[in-house]
C-alpha cells in the first residue's frame, strides 16, 4: 500500500485527475500522449542534432560520441523513465487516493533525490569513464574524443536529473503539455546553439566536441529554470511548499521502490547495448560507429513509446490508487496495441531502407555496412521491443515492476551470452546482431505474458482464464 493510503480524502478531485479516472481511455491517452510524444521526440532530437554536427568533425569524433552514448542514455532513461517514472507513479497514486498533501510533499522529495543521483553520475563517469570506454573499443583519437565529451556531459548531470524530475512531477499530475512546450522551445534554441559552439561563430570560439556537450547542458539548464518557475508559481495540480517541509522516509521509499526497480531495468537495457558495443569493438572503430549510429534508432523508440507510456503511468497509477483495477488493465492493453503498430512499422522501414537513417550521419562504407546489417536483422523485432517497453511503463504506474525487471535481465543474458557464443562459433557481426534481435523478442513476450497472467494483482497464474481474471479484478 502507498504511504498514508488509509488517510481520509481531503478534497475533491482536480479535473485532470478526474479525466484519468473517467474519460474515454483511447482518446484520453492520445490527447495526453500527443504533447508527450512531442516532448520526448524533441528531447531525443537534441542528441541527434548534436551528433549530426559532431559527425562533421570526422570519424574519431563520431566514434567517441558512440562510445559515450550508452552512458548518456542510461542517465536520461534512469532520470526520466526509471526514477522519473517512480516520481510520476507516486504522485498519480497519491492524487487518485485524494492524498493531496502527500502529492505536494512528493515533489520536494523528488528534487532532493534527483540531485543526489545526478551527483553520483558525475563522480562515477569522471572516475571510471576511461576504463569503460577503452573496454568498449575506444583507442587513440576516438578514446580522447570520448573522454572530452564525457567529462563535459557528466559535469552537468544534475541538470539532466533535475529537469526530468520536475517534468515527471507534472506528468504524474496529468500535465503533459507544459514539459512539451519547454522541451520544444529548448530544441529550437539548441539547433542554433550547437553549431555555434562546435564550429565557432563571431566572438564564440570553436570548441569542437566539447561545444556539442555544452550546448546539450545549456538546453537542460534553461528547461530546468522554466519548469521550476512553473511549479513554484502555483500553476500546477501539485504545488511544492518549502515552508514546513520535512524529510519523510515513507515518501522517499514510495518513489524509490518503483524508481530503483525501474533503474535495474534501465541499467539492463543499457548493459545490453554496451555489451553489443564491446562485442562489435573487435571489428574496429568504424564498426562501432556503424552499430552505435544504427542503435540510436532503437533508442529513439524509447521517447516514442514514452509518448503513450507517460500518460499511461499517470492513468494506471491514478486508477490503481482509486481502486479501479479493470480500467487500469484496459488502458494498458489499448496502449499496447497502439505502440505495437507504431514501433513495428518503424522497424520494418528501417530494415528495408537502412541507408536512409545511416546516411544522415556518415558515408563511410564500413559504418554503413555494420549499421545496415544491424537494422536488417534487429529492425523487424522493434514491435516486441515497443510492447515490452510500454508494459514496463504501465507496470510503473501499477507500482509492480518484478516481471519487467526479470524480462530485462533475461534480455541482457540473451544479448550478451548469445553474442559471445555467436563470435565463438564464427558467425561474426551477423551472429552478434541476431542475439540482440532474440533478446528484444524475449523481453516483449515476458512482459506481456506476466501482465496477462495477473502479475499486478497477485502471484502469476496461467492460464489466464476469464474466471481467474474476474477474481483478480473483483476489487476494481
Amino acid at each position: 500500500m502507498p504511504p498514508s493510503a488509509e488517510a481520509p480524502p481531503r478534497q475533491d478531485l482536480d479535473p485532470r485527475t478526474r479525466r484519468l479516472l473517467e474519460g474515454p481511455i483511447a482518446p484520453t491517452l492520445l490527447r495526453l500522449g500527443a504533447p508527450n510524444v512531442l516532448v520526448m521526440g524533441a528531447q531525443a532530437a537534441t542528441g541527434l542534432i548534436e551528433t549530426w554536427f559532431i559527425g562533421r568533425l570526422g570519424a574519431d569524433a563520431l566514434t567517441g560520441v558512440a562510445l559515450v552514448f550508452p552512458l548518456v542514455m542510461l542517465m536520461q532513461m534512469m532520470s526520466a523513465g526509471a526514477v522519473g517514472g517512480g516520481i510520476a507513479s507516486a504522485i498519480a497514486r497519491a492524487l487518485g487516493a485524494r492524498r493531496r498533501d502527500d502529492a505536494d510533499a512528493l515533489a520536494l522529495h523528488a528534487v532532493v533525490l534527483s540531485l543526489g543521483f545526478g551527483l553520483a553520475f558525475t563522480l562515477a563517469a569522471w572516475a571510471f569513464g576511461q576504463v569503460l570506454y577503452s573496454r568498449m573499443g575506444g583507442v587513440g583519437g576516438s578514446l580522447a574524443a570520448a573522454l572530452t565529451y564525457s567529462h563535459w556531459i557528466f559535469g552537468g548531470a544534475m541538470l539532466v536529473w533535475l529537469f526530468n524530475a520536475l517534468a515527471s512531477v507534472l506528468r504524474g499530475a496529468g500535465n503533459m503539455l507544459t514539459p512539451a512546450v519547454v522541451t520544444v522551445a529548448g530544441t529550437v534554441l539548441l539547433t542554433g546553439l550547437a553549431p555555434a559552439l562546435i564550429f565557432g561563430i563571431g566572438p564564440i570560439p570553436a570548441m569542437g566536441i566539447a561545444g556539442g556537450a555544452l550546448s546539450f547542458l545549456l538546453y537542460y539548464l534553461g528547461g530546468t529554470l522554466w519548469l521550476g518557475a512553473h511549479l513554484l508559481a502555483g500553476r500546477s495540480v501539485v504545488r511544492p511548499r518549502w515552508r514546513g517541509a520535512r524529510w519523510r522516509p515513507d515518501l522517499a521509499r514510495d518513489i524509490l521502490r518503483v524508481g530503483m526497480a525501474g533503474a535495474i531495468s534501465t541499467v539492463a537495457t543499457n548493459v545490453a547495448i554496451g555489451l553489443a558495443t564491446a562485442l562489435t569493438g573487435g571489428f574496429g572503430p568504424l564498426a562501432v560507429a556503424g552499430y552505435g549510429t544504427a542503435a540510436r534508432l532503437e533508442y529513439l523508440l524509447v521517447p516514442l513509446v514514452f509518448g503513450l507510456g507517460g500518460p499511461l503511468v499517470a492513468m494506471v497509477g491514478t486508477c490503481i490508487g482509486a481502486g479501479q483495477r479493470r480500467r487500469a488493465l484496459q488502458a494498458t492493453w489499448i496502449a499496447t496495441g497502439l505502440v505495437l503498430v507504431m514501433t513495428e512499422a518503424i522497424g520494418l522501414a528501417a530494415a528495408a531502407f537502412p541507408h536512409l537513417w545511416l546516411g544522415l550521419f556518415s558515408q563511410e562504407p564500413q559504418v554503413l555496412d555494420a549499421g545496415s546489417r544491424y537494422l536488417r536483422i534487429v529492425g523487424p523485432t522493434y514491435g516486441l521491443f515497443g510492447v515490452g517497453l510500454l508494459l514496463y511503463f504501465a507496470s510503473q504506474g501499477a507500482g509492480r515492476l518484478k516481471w519487467p525487471v526479470i524480462g530485462n535481465l533475461v534480455r541482457v543474458a540473451v544479448a550478451g551470452v548469445g553474442g559471445w557464443l555467436a563470435l565463438r562459433a564464427g558467425w561474426g557481426l551477423t551472429g552478434v546482431f541476431a542475439a540482440q534481435a532474440a533478446a528484444l523478442v524475449v523481453y516483449g513476450l515476458i512482459n506481456a505474458a506476466a501482465i496477462a497472467g495477473g502479475a499486478w494483482f497477485g502471484a502469476l497464474g496461467w492460464p489466464a482464464t476469464p474466471a481467474r481474471l474476474a477474481h483478480r479484478l473483483k476489487l476494481g
